[in-house]
């Protein structure tokens, strides 16, 4: 199967080209499903299904690690300065189509254009950010503490890497990993979300045009992720797995990854809280609160999912978010003027109800939303609730939707017992002008990330990753996320 249309030619109508069925991307080619299955993708604004891809059989895993082994010695011996330049390219190409690639996120996975385009930057930046560390990836020497001998240590690509990616940013998901890895010296696989995967196959065309060599980098969709990922990591030559999605399903891939001993990244759930002190600037707690809650309309790991107000601030900041959210454009997300899309399915639509009506029932009050929108496509309106209870299940869950619960609080103390009473630790929030008071409430959070008087955290040049049942290890960062894929190998010398 070869893909006939050119997603990146100006003339291209993008419905044609989500229309078109895609080829599973293994060893440089295109090709269908072993049984000839495809899973059809839909539009989460219409509900229209607007393209089908494979669906890749435990053959097509078997084949996908075939083709990642016969590329990987090659690509591990590329001298770092041609892998370099290889990312630098694709940095270049996914800029220079930036459009294009912002209007097939927001095809397939709702979200609103503006947050699309923000998307497709971010998610480049990693490819620039990897490019520059991949020149920059040394070891040590020194002499051992009895002087007997000297202690190297090399640092060596981990191996063949399976990659899985959720739906909510089908392109920096990808590019967080892939980016390092490669850098790195790694052949992967990614599995990219069934109900997203159009960006990745457009990415791995991208990839190929940019000089990666054939079996460096293999895309396969799925139905039937469990076994898929289960054969991909029962084959010897797999060493590292990087997942990105729920703690729940995390922890299965956890156990799957224990019986062969295989190194694991994982970023996983988050539940942050986004505190709201008396003597922070209301405006711009109320521009935070806007990005962190509504950045893809809700649904993102890092998402602002438990606000806690100060009781002096409280109802003027209250106000001023209901304001702000009851004001938002509801639409499909290809429209330029719109500014909160569809939610993935329905069945995320159902969850974001389900624990609107569960907090509403033990006593909170709703501002504006609060019910699900009538007619076609997923939607969910933005939602404002206060005197959101702690016993409500939006307090220990998240809601991966655009729904802002307030809470009131009276002092410190009481706020960071609150902030950490949860098992996740991915990110949190906090408004102060006070920057002592805000750097001491952050040592005492339990989060891998903290955004200090700001509602955006996510930098590839920052290392990404919770604590707790958020995950386990760090993307992007000075030489963090690169470590994730790279072995230390200690060699003792006498000189």
């Amino acid at each position: 199967m070869n893909i006939s249309i050119d997603l990146f030619d100006q003339d291209t109508d993008m419905s044609e080209y989500a229309a078109f069925s895609h080829g599973l991307y293994i060893g440089g080619k295109w090709r269908p499903a072993s049984d000839g299955r495809v899973i059809e993708v839909v539009d989460p604004s219409t509900e229209a299904v607007i393209a089908a891809v494979p669906d890749a059989t435990l053959a097509d895993a078997a084949a996908a690690v075939e083709a990642a082994a016969q590329a990987a010695a090659r690509w591990r011996e590329t001298p770092p300065r041609k892998r370099s330049e290889i990312l630098r390219r694709c940095f270049e190409l996914m800029t220079e189509r930036a459009e294009t690639l912002a209007v097939l996120i927001s095809l397939e996975n709702g979200k609103a254009l503006r947050d699309a385009r923000g998307e497709v930057a971010y998610a480049a930046e990693f490819f620039r950010w990897n490019a520059e560390e991949a020149v920059r990836i040394s070891g040590e020497f020194g002499l051992a503490p009895s002087g007997a001998n000297r202690i190297v240590v090399d640092y060596q690509p981990i191996g063949i890497c399976v990659l899985i990616t959720p739906w909510n940013f089908p392109a920096a998901m990808a590019t967080r990993k892939i980016a390092p890895a490669l850098a790195a010296g790694c052949a992967v696989i990614l599995k990219p979300a069934s109900e997203t995967p159009l960006t990745a196959y457009a990415l791995a065309a991208l990839y190929e045009e940019a000089g990666v060599p054939p079996g460096v980098v293999n895309v396969i969709t799925t139905s039937n992720p469990g076994p898929v990922t289960a054969a991909m990591l029962a084959d010897a030559r797999v060493r590292k797995l990087s997942f990105t999605g729920s703690t729940g399903v995390g922890r299965a891939l956890l156990a799957e990854a224990a019986k062969h001993v295989i190194s694991c990244s994982m970023e996983l759930g988050g539940n942050a809280p986004f505190i709201v002190l008396d003597d922070a600037d209301l405006e711009a707690a109320l521009d935070g609160a806007m990005i962190a809650k509504m950045r893809n309309a809700g649904e993102a790991c890092t998402a602002a999912n438990r606000l806690y107000v100060q009781a002096g601030i409280h109802d003027a900041f209250a106000e001023g978010l209901r304001k702000r959210m009851a004001a938002l454009a509801i639409g499909p997300g290809t429209d330029p003027e719109t500014e909160c899309g569809p939610m993935i399915t329905r069945k995320a639509v159902d969850k974001i109800d389900r624990l609107v009506q569960d907090a509403v029932a033990r006593g909170a009050k709703v501002l504006c939303g609060g019910a699900i929108a009538e007619g076609r496509g997923f939607f969910y309106p933005p939602t404002v609730l206060s005197d959101v209870p702690a016993d409500a299940a939006m307090a220990h869950e998240e809601i991966f939707g655009p729904v802002a619960p307030i809470s009131r609080f009276e002092d410190e103390a009481e706020v960071i017992a609150k902030a950490n009473d949860t098992e996740y630790g991915l990110a949190a929030y906090i408004y102060t002008r006070d920057l002592a008071k805000g750097m001491r409430m952050a040592s005492k959070i339990e989060s891998g990330m903290i955004a200090l008087n700001r509602g955006l955290m996510s930098d590839p040049a920052a290392p990404f990753g919770g604590v707790k049942q958020s995950g386990l290890g760090r993307e992007g960062g000075q030489k963090h996320g690169i470590a994730e894929f790279m072995e230390a190998k200690y060699i003792a010398v006498t000189i």
